[in-house]
Parts: C-alpha cells; structure tokens; sequence
C-alpha cells in the first residue's frame, strides 16, 4: 500500500502570503495513503531537507509530494534529499504552489483550495510513478548542423574546432544562407562577404567537416547520442572531384532567361549555374528543370566544352 508523505513549504512569503499552507498540509494530510503531511517555512534549507529524509525512514513512505515552487530550480535538490533518505528520487514529484498559484492569484478561500488541489493531483500522480534507475549509452561524439547560413557555419566550427565532427546538411547548392545576400551588417556596416567568406572557405577545408551541399535530411530516428539520419543528396549532374569551377560551362549554356535565385528573380542565370561568385563549394549545377538536354534531349553545350569532361 501506497504511503506518501506530503511537505509544504511557504517559500518565506512567497507561498504564505497567499495561500494557508498550514490548511493545505492538513487537508492534504486526511487522503487515503497520505501517511504524512506537514509544512515548513523554507523546505529547500538544510533542516527542511532534513525534515523530509527522517520522515522518509520514520513513516516508511514509498512517495514524496513537495509543495513549493517550480520543479525547475529545486527538484533535484528534493530528489537528491529523498535518495540519501533512501527512497528512489523518482518516486518523488513536486508540486509547484508558486508559479501556478501564490504569484498569479490574491489571498483567499479559492487560492488556497486551487492549491489543495495541484497538491491533490501530485498525489494521486506519485502513487502510480515506478522506481527507475539512471542508465549510461554509448555516444557518437559526431554533430550534425541543419542549414549552412552564418548561424550554422559558425555553429559547426565552434563544434570542430573543439574537435569534434560535424556534418553539415544544406539544402542550396552553396553554404552562406541570406547573409551571402547582403551588402553590409548591422552595427559597423562591414561588407557582409568579408565576414561571411572566409568562415565559409574554413568549413570547406576544416578536417573535422563533411559539407553535404544541394542535400536534405529526409528522416531522422533515435535519440541523444545514438541519432540515425537518413540525408538525400540531389543530382548535381556533374562530377565534384573532376570539375575546376572554370565556369566555361555557364557560359556556354543556351538556356540564359531563369530568373536567379540569389538576386531574387531581378537578374537571369543559366540552367548549369554557380549561385554567387563566392559560393562554397564553388562548382556549378544544374537545374535540371530548366536544362535544354534534360527537358527536350537536345543541347548538350556544356558537356561539350568542359574540358575536364565532369559533367555526366
């Protein structure tokens, strides 16, 4: 049989000030399978901390509700407390009466029954927790940062340059993101390619960064640590380690009339095309929507004149 054991603290002021802690301690105190309930002024203390471990051993309690403030500034501090008491600290819950009643509500009746019942809910919720136990997993110590714009380039050097893999995943044929597609920045108006270049230059030649551009990530399964990414690379139609980016290509293509992306549609491109003229990698694609070749099997220009033959 469940024996929960229920602690109210008043936070100083904070909690007291508006609800009777000493009417939710003992209303509380009268559930079925509620063994023990009481208050203290600051129950994080050491002797409020105390309170809970001796009563733990003293009343043989299977769960613990703590009535304060939020679970995030203290839980660990109580579960800590309920585990040198002996108890598993995830058989102990909180309830938070601070944020979620003291400071949204004035002192009356109904704030302290509103507090009744959060502490009711924590509970009924402690008696159903499990004992668990922490558990360690291996981790692949390997990064993987979605998007290459001046947030994600700076992201993967922070983690590379602590040595660290990382992959890059960006969907456009080069890293730069729309910072690539300013004039200055805000506050020194600096030309924003001065900034952006040579930290995209560095994630192309860092060892520790495998750059997977003109590529999506199509599902990602598993959890912290131990994730598996499934990316999709999109056909370039050329072949990276042979071509030289001499951009002979380009401009040989006899489709010239595709409104351009990176100038938002106010100037034209080929259908084989590099984004800007200091993108990375600095090799072009092609759009293979728009290619003459591809769409009526015919003109293949480009191929023709490459003269390292990488476009396949």
């Amino acid at each position: 049989m469940a024996r929960i054991g229920v602690f109210v603290c008043h936070c100083g002021e904070n909690i007291s000030g508006t609800v009777d802690c000493g009417k939710v301690a003992e209303t509380i105190g009268k559930l079925k399978h509620v063994a023990y309930s009481t208050e203290y002024k600051y129950m994080c203390s050491d002797p409020g901390q105390s309170l809970i471990k001796d009563a733990i051993k003293e009343y043989k309690l299977t769960g613990v509700v703590v009535s304060a403030c939020s679970p995030r500034m203290h839980e660990p501090t109580f579960r800590k407390a309920c585990a040198e008491g002996g108890l598993n600290p995830f058989l102990c819950e909180m309830a938070n009466l601070r944020e979620h009643c003291s400071w949204v509500h004035e002192k009356n009746d109904l704030t302290t029954e509103k507090a009744i019942a959060i502490v009711r809910t924590q509970v009924e919720k402690v008696k159903l927790n499990s004992a668990l136990q922490p558990i360690k997993v291996p981790v692949t110590k390997t990064a993987m940062v979605i998007g290459g714009g001046i947030a994600g380039i700076q992201a993967a050097l922070d983690i590379a340059n602590c040595g660290h893999k990382v992959i890059m995943i960006e969907r456009s044929p080069s890293i730069g993101g729309h910072m690539s597609q300013l004039s200055e920045t805000f506050p020194t108006l600096d030309c924003s390619q001065c900034i952006l270049t040579p930290r995209m230059v560095e994630v192309a030649q860092h060892p520790n960064i495998t750059l997977y551009t003109y590529a999506e990530v199509e599902s990602v399964e598993g959890f912290i640590g131990n994730f598996n990414v499934k990316i999709r690379k999109k056909a370039k139609s050329l072949d990276e380690k042979v071509c030289t980016g001499c951009g002979l290509c380009t401009t040989k293509c006899p489709q010239k009339k595709i409104p351009n992306e990176f100038e938002q549609g106010m100037g034209m491109r080929p259908a084989i095309y590099i984004p800007f003229p200091q993108a990375v990698p600095n090799r072009p694609v092609i759009d293979r929507e728009h290619c003459t070749y591809l769409y009526h099997g015919k003109g293949k220009d480009c191929e023709v004149v490459c003269p390292t033959k990488a476009i396949r």
